[in-house]
């Protein structure tokens, strides 16, 4: 057992920065020689499962996904908050092996191995005797592989990997510590223990992490005297909703834990508007359980400028309900979107930070409609619309759809989206998280056509499980894209 290597805190310092910024919820890390890897739900969006590499657990990198074609991922309309659910990564006999839940695939769960995380990955091997979500892999000293899950309460089966049959009957582990929707189970198997990491407490403001342990992968279970293990809530940090988490060990010994949170913004009651977001925290053990010392974080998060460049579609772009491919073609120097039939087409990137300045130059053929959209989802948006020489800025809330404001646009306007954090510089209105401004560049310089307050575009006001995305939007025919470029930066802290 790791002995505990410094004296506890009366209570663990919580990060206040993520590792992962913008949604990128549900994290699970696995560590193979010196290099980790984590994987994130992925929800409607597609391709799914990103995976990161990291040598520190602070600095990632993304690699790929996990189901990264067709084949693999159906996520049928691609409604909000469909899809691909928390998934577990794990290594085991030379291969990595994840397992998820994509609810609008199943029934049942999926599993996909491969060689490298950055793929390919295996076409998906179904598991369609297990119910509920967010699956979890483990393997005993003799090979014995263990599938645990959530299912009203934490249950697990062995699990044939190769064919997805479950070789024993179902049965409950445990139900946690008392706590409503108990899920996100991870199995770790430290010294002569078992150690069984569970979130509680819904993914809001009463979600926490508890741990139980047993001398078997089966149990039975005894729960920490230290429960929850960690936890935001009641705190006055930037930093709620915390829970979820996934333990990892590095080389040296010490150990880590990963784990969701989110940074909720102005007045009363505090408006989320990046999603769940991936943080980390130094673990140490004592008494034979781990506990929470420290955080694990960036000095600062990264401003970022990035776009979409030539020829080849960048890693991080997703697209709601279709892959980016399905849509996006590189044609005569130039990227041409095409919307599919009677749907709003969304393809592009998470918001990773509180301040950003989105631009693209987009040209709508004849009776086309589309342009650039910040978005939770196709009904709470804001976006610059074009059609036929015109430029609308467009916000959908609920059922509302609202043209704040219009403008001529002829070839070579640029629009613009921003959102400036409050407490930032020029933000009128400190109630919500932030506002949102939709600019048109035209001959005669920079028009603003709206401003909106972001709370309506907040997980408060949307609901669901994801968090804002900037790109492009195509409602109708074609859309010429000469250029699109992101602009990110966060307030320390």
């Amino acid at each position: 057992m790791p002995e505990l290597t410094a004296a506890l805190p009366d209570a663990p310092t919580m990060p206040v920065r993520p590792v992962v910024a913008g949604f990128h919820p549900d994290p699970t890390v696995v560590r193979v020689g010196d290099q980790f890897y984590l994987a994130c739900s992925s929800f409607e969006y597609a391709p799914g499962v990103p995976i990161f590499r990291s040598t520190d657990l602070v600095w990632w990198e993304l690699v790929g996904h996990a189901l990264h074609r067709p084949s693999q991922l159906a996520l049928r309309d691609g409604s909000p908050s469909s899809g691909v659910y928390a998934p577990t990564l794990r290594h085991h006999d030379g291969k990595f092996w994840l397992v998820t839940t994509n609810v609008s695939d199943g029934p049942g769960h999926l599993l996909v191995s491969a060689a490298d995380p950055a793929g390919p990955w295996s076409e998906p091997v179904r598991i369609t005797a297990a119910g509920g979500i967010d699956p979890d892999l483990a393997w005993d000293d003799d090979g014995t592989c263990y599938l645990t899950w959530s299912d009203s309460g934490i249950r697990q089966a062995v699990l044939d990997p190769a064919s997805g049959q479950l070789l024993s009957e179902p049965r409950r582990l445990w139900s946690g510590t008392g706590g409503q929707h108990p899920e996100g189970p991870h199995l770790h198997h430290v010294g002569q223990w078992w150690y069984l990491i569970v979130a509680e407490g819904g993914t809001g403001h009463g979600h926490a992490v508890t741990v139980a342990r047993g001398l078997s992968p089966s149990g039975p279970f005894a729960p920490s005297p230290d429960n929850p293990v960690l936890t935001a809530r009641g705190t006055l940090g930037p930093v709620h909703n915390t829970g979820h988490a996934d333990l990892v060990e590095r080389p040296d010994g010490s150990w880590a834990m990963v784990f969701l949170g989110v940074r909720p913004r102005g007045h009363f009651p505090g408006w989320h508007a990046l999603g769940r977001e991936t943080y980390a925290a130094e673990v140490a053990w004592h008494d034979g359980w781990p506990r929470v010392v420290g955080p694990l974080q960036p000095a600062a998060v990264p401003s970022v400028e990035t776009g979409l460049g030539d020829r080849v579609i960048p890693l991080d772009w997703v697209g709601a309900g279709v892959f980016p491919d399905e849509v996006l073609a590189w044609s005569d120097d130039r990227w041409l979107m095409t919307g599919r039939a009677d749907e709003r087409t969304f393809v592009g990137r998470r918001q990773e930070h509180a301040g950003v300045v989105v631009r693209a130059e987009v040209e709508a053929t004849r009776g086309a409609v589309g342009g650039l959209e910040i978005r939770i989802d196709p009904s709470h948006a804001v976006g610059l619309e074009v059609q036929d020489g015109t430029v609308r800025a467009v916000a959908r809330i609920g059922p509302v759809v609202s043209v704040l404001g219009d403008s001529p646009a002829p070839a070579g306007t640029v629009l613009e989206l921003q959102t400036v954090p409050a407490g930032g510089p020029g933000n009128t209105n400190e109630l919500g998280p932030d506002q949102i401004v939709a600019v048109v560049h035209g001959p005669g310089g920079p028009v603003e056509l709206a401003r909106i307050d972001g709370r309506y575009l907040s997980t408060e006001v949307a609901g669901g499980f994801t968090g804002r995305m900037v790109g492009l939007v195509c409602t109708r025919g074609s859309l010429t894209v000469r250029s699109f470029e992101y602009a990110g930066h966060d307030q320390d802290g």
